[in-house]
Order: C-alpha cells, then sequence, then structure tokens
C-alpha cells in the first residue's frame, strides 16, 4: 500500500512492537504526531517536560526491559536536548533509538530556522546514526536501526529525518521484526582452560555485559563450579544477588574494600562485559598485579584496549559461560573463601545506627518496600552509597548512569521505568544537587499517575565535588555549597504529588510508611549531614587496593 512517511514511521514502529513513545513535539515531526494521535491504541505517546527527560525515559525504559526505548524530539534545539540522553545511553550500552526531525531536504544547509546537523552532533555517541533523504528508503532504515540497536553489543541509534519525507510517499509493506541471533561460534583456547584449572584464588568481576546478555544464572553457575568470589562493576550489580554468599560487594574508587583488596590477591581474574574503566581499575601498574586476566566480552574492540590481558574470549557472555561451565572441573578452593571471608568480617561495610545518614535510610527503604524493586539514581554521593547499600537481588533493578556519570538521569529514567514495569514499585534516589536538574518531570510523573517515590538526600551541597574539595583542595569549597531552603513538601504538593520530611532519625519509619502507602508521586526531603564523606574512596593516583575508608 501507499503511505507517506509519518505513516510510515508508526508502522514500522508498529512492525517493532512499541508500545510507548518519549517525546516533544514541534515543527518538524507534527506530521509524525498526526499519525500517533490517529494511532493511540497502539502506541502510547508521553509527552515529557523536556527532551532530555524524554531520551532518559526511553534509557529507563530499555534498561529495566531489556526491550529498544524509543524517544521523539523535532529539529534543532529539541534533537540537541536529547543528546546528553543519548550519549548516557552510547556509554553503557543501552538499547535506544532516537528520532528527530529536521528541516525539508531542499532546506538543509542554509543555516534554516532550527537547522542541526544532529547526525554529526551524534555521531560519536551513537552505535550508528542516519540521515534518511529518500522516502522509499524510510522503512528499512527503521527497521535496521531497531536491529542494530538490540544485537550484539546494544547500543542508541538516531534517526534524522526531514521534514518533506513525512508528507512524501512511498509503498510500504508489513514486515516481521528481524530476529537477532545470538552468535555461539566462538573459540576458547586450551590456555584458559589450563589457567583455571591452575588458579587457587580465582575471582570474577560482572559488568554490564553479563546483565545485558541475561547471563546471571550462568554467572552463579559458573562462580559455583569454579568456587570464585564475584564482584560488580556500577553497571554489573545486580548480576548476583547481594546476598549471596560469594558477592564481595562493587568494585572500584567506591567499591567495597572487600572487593578492592580481594582482587590484589587473586591469581586469576576473570573479566566479565566490563570494560576496565578507569573508575574501576584506578593506578593501572597495581591493579590485580598478581593475577593472570581473562577478558571475556561480545565487543572485540574492548580486549586489549585499556588493560593488555593473558587470554581472552570474543562472544556473548551467556553462551560462554554455559560451554567454560561444563567443561571445567568443580574447584574447591577452601584458603581463598576463608581470606576473603576474614576481609568481610573486618572490612566490610558497617552502617551508623545513631545518626540520620544515607547507608541507614536506604537500609530503611529497602525494608519499607517491596522485595525487588527498581532503584533509580542520579549521580553523586548518593549514587555510590546506592550502590554499595542497597540488597539488589536480581539484574535490571538498579538503573544508573555509569560511564557518563549524568546528573539529571534520575527521574526521567524512572518514569521509563514505570511505564514499562507499572506493576513494580519504582524508586529514585537523588541529591539535592541532582534533584534541581531534573525535578520539573514531576509533572510529567503527576500527570500520568505514576507513583514513584523520590528520596532527596538533601546535604545543601554539590556532595561529591564537595567532598573533593574537603579532602584535596584545603576545604576551599567553591561553589559546591547549596544554602538554599527549599520547601520540597510546598513543591511537591504544588505540582500535584504528596512532600514529606525526614529531619531526624524519629521520622524514618513513620514517613516511609505513609510514602509507600500512597498512590501519588512523592518527594521525601531527607536532611542529611553535608559534610559526611562516601566510603571507601581511592584516593588520585592510588591503586584500589589502596583505598581509604575514612
Amino acid at each position: 500500500m501507499r503511505l507517506n512517511g509519518a505513516q510510515i514511521v508508526v508502522e514500522c514502529l508498529k512492525e517493532q512492537g512499541v508500545k510507548h513513545i518519549f517525546g516533544y513535539p514541534g515543527a518538524a515531526t507534527i506530521n509524525i504526531y498526526d499519525e500517533l494521535y490517529k494511532n493511540v491504541d497502539s502506541i502510547s505517546h508521553i509527552l515529557t517536560s523536556h527532551e532530555q527527560g524524554a531520551a532518559h525515559a526511553a534509557d529507563g525504559y530499555a534498561r529495566s526491559t531489556g526491550k529498544v526505548g524509543v524517544c521523539l524530539a523535532t529539529s534543532g534545539p529539541g534533537a540537541t536536548n536529547l543528546v546528553t540522553g543519548v550519549a548516557t545511553a552510547y556509554m553503557d550500552s543501552v538499547p535506544m533509538v532516537a528520532i528527530t526531525g529536521n528541516v525539508s531536504v531542499d532546506m538543509l544547509g542554509k543555516d534554516s530556522f532550527q537547522e542541526v546537523d544532529i547526525q554529526g552532533i551524534t555521531m560519536p555517541v551513537t552505535k550508528h546514526n542516519y540521515m534518511v533523504k529518500d522516502i522509499n528508503k524510510l522503512a528499512e532504515t527503521i527497521r535496521e536501526a531497531f536491529y542494530i540497536a538490540k544485537s550484539t553489543r546494544p547500543g542508541p541509534v538516531l534517526i534524522d529525518i526531514p521534514k518533506n519525507l513525512t508528507w512524501e510517499e512511498a509503498e510500504y509493506e508489513y514486515e516481521e521484526p528481524k530476529e537477532y541471533i545470538v552468535d555461539k561460534d566462538f573459540t576458547i583456547d586450551d590456555k584458559i582452560y589450563n589457567m583455571i584449572a591452575l588458579s587457587e584464588k580465582p575471582m570474577i568481576l560482572a559488568g554490564g555485559g553479563v546483565v545485558r546478555s541475561g547471563a546471571n544464572k550462568e554467572l552463579l553457575e559458573f562462580a559455583e563450579k569454579l568456587d570464585a568470589q564475584v564482584a560488580c562493576t556500577l553497571m554489573g550489580i545486580g548480576a548476583i544477588p547481594h546476598s549471596h554468599a560469594k558477592y564481595t560487594g562493587n568494585i572500584g574508587m567506591h567499591g567495597s574494600l572487600v572487593s578492592n583488596r580481594a582482587i590484589n590477591e587473586a591469581d586469576l581474574l576473570i573479566v566479565l562485559g566490563g570494560r576496565f574503566s578507569d573508575r574501576v581499575v584506578g593506578k593501572e601498574s597495581g591493579f590485580a598485579a598478581r593475577a593472570k586476566l581473562i577478558h571475556i566480552d561480545i565487543d572485540p574492540a574492548e580486549i586489549n584496549k585499556n588493560i593488555v590481558i593473558d587470554a581472552s574470549i570474543n562472544g556473548d557472555i551467556k553462551e560462554v559461560l554455559k560451554v567454560l561451565t561444563k567443561n571445567i572441573d568443580v574447584k574447591t578452593n577452601d584458603e581463598w573463601k576463608s581470606y576473603v571471608d576474614k576481609l568481610r568480617n573486618t572490612v566490610g561495610f558497617q552502617t551508623d545506627t545513631t545518626t540520620l545518614n544515607v547507608p541507614l535510610l536506604l537500609g530503611k527503604i529497602a525494608k519499607h518496600t517491596v522485595k525487588d524493586s527498581i532503584v533509580v539514581t542520579d549521580v553523586g554521593q548518593h549514587q555510590m552509597w546506592t550502590a554499595q547499600h542497597f540488597p539488589f537481588e536480581k539484574p535490571n533493578k538498579f538503573l544508573t548512569s555509569g560511564g557518563l556519570g549524568t546528573m539529571g538521569y534520575g527521574f526521567g529514567a524512572a518514569i521509563g521505568a514505570q511505564f514499562a514495569n507499572p506493576n513494580e514499585k519504582v524508586i529514585m534516589i537523588t541529591g539535592d544537587g541532582s534533584f534541581r536538574m531534573n525535578f520539573n518531570e514531576m509533572i510529567t510523573a503527576v500527570k500520568n499517575h505514576l507513583p514513584i517515590k523520590i528520596f532527596v538526600m538533601n546535604n545543601r551541597a554539590l556532595g561529591m565535588v564537595r567532598q573533593w574539595q574537603n579532602l584535596f583542595y584545603d576545604k576551599r569549597f567553591s561553589a559546591t555549597t547549596l544554602e538554599e531552603d527549599i520547601d520540597y513538601v510546598g513543591l511537591a504538593k504544588s505540582l500535584g504529588g504528596e512532600g514529606f520530611n525526614i529531619l531526624n532519625l524519629n521520622d524514618v519509619d513513620t514517613v516511609l510508611e505513609q510514602v509507600f502507602k500512597s498512590e501519588k508521586p512523592c518527594i521525601v526531603n531527607c536532611v542529611v549531614a553535608q559534610n559526611e564523606n562516601v566510603y571507601p574512596m581511592v584516593p588520585p593516583g592510588k591503586s584500589i587496593y589502596e583505598a581509604i575508608s575514612k
């Protein structure tokens, strides 16, 4: 049948099984929005307060489900407002398709109103991007974009559509989405089996690739057969249950002392779907210095990129672990287990129960809500405390910006996660600094009756930067003190939600009971100490095993 470009866009979205799209309209996309209006029974469009919120919502939708998230923006500033969200998804390997409008083809290159080269701008932060100039290629481009976004190592793909294509016509025929078939053709060198057999102090570092490939079950089976200890990167949190006896905690700059010290004693480190980020590795020469390194990753570009390793397997984590587990012998490493258990008992995390602090609040929140809630954070001290202390038992429950470290990520991502998981509890942990960047999305949450619970860890500061100034800049607190007396309760109520204050220990349980009984979006103002630092912390230029604890 013959359809115009706007109709083709919507029909292709329906082909791909898209149920929700997050965006903000404009002149260059008005025809697409007209078609969305006509197809409201098939695709629900969620109007966010800002395009960046739309991109983060698509990201949260994708992270919490494994499906491709979709966002839509007009040309010029609409498109550029998506860029931070697209870059966030790119750094953390999140499957997303971003659709932008542009001026008509005959107006390109003339500095036309709201014209911008969004393809050029996003080239470094997308897995692939397109500008479609031929209406006859529109459908195949959209289909290809979805396939690329979800295949191999996932990532965001951008499609820029000039306005004239939305009214031009072409032949359209329905096509079933192309299924991504995991490549099971990989090679495991005998050297790897020998390294595993000879190890007496094996350790596994689970990265985001374990979560993206859905390999948490395979990770547990492999770790138990190998009798290995397991640490997680920020993106890998949830790959192994927080309560599991082999879990040593997160790793890196603010990682647990158990993980950071154990990795220095391991004789074999197997890195699964991690990229050896500088925040994980610290001083390169001191990273796992006693260990042989095996790196398993679906992306060959990551092998030997940041750290030179001893052996590697290029393949899907889930499929590789199945083969490895089948072919290795059962191992027992009692001395290694005893050493790590001693670390757990001596340098494991302890929570101060005598003052109102973030780790204590996180523990209380976890006890008051249902198990396996989805927890979204912004970026800063609260993010690190959440990674350290919140008891994540399953993957895809901890949504946070890791690689880009995007303040303002949380609210949009929480909205996307709530739409994707309407029957699950979605909790947002943020700081007062980050919350200033996204509280406009409270309007979106209220309008759509999303019962998201927002906990603002209010220390009246940009806490993470202030921590560095405190420790390394002689307490010169340049531009990091936020003494604004904001009425968060009044703010919440003025926008149609509910607000609460937690000012001391006696407030905590009573307020949390009220919060989790409410069916409205809630902002909870948690007043915590301004100068509380998040520990452990690896000082600049140090190895991760040299992390300071106070």
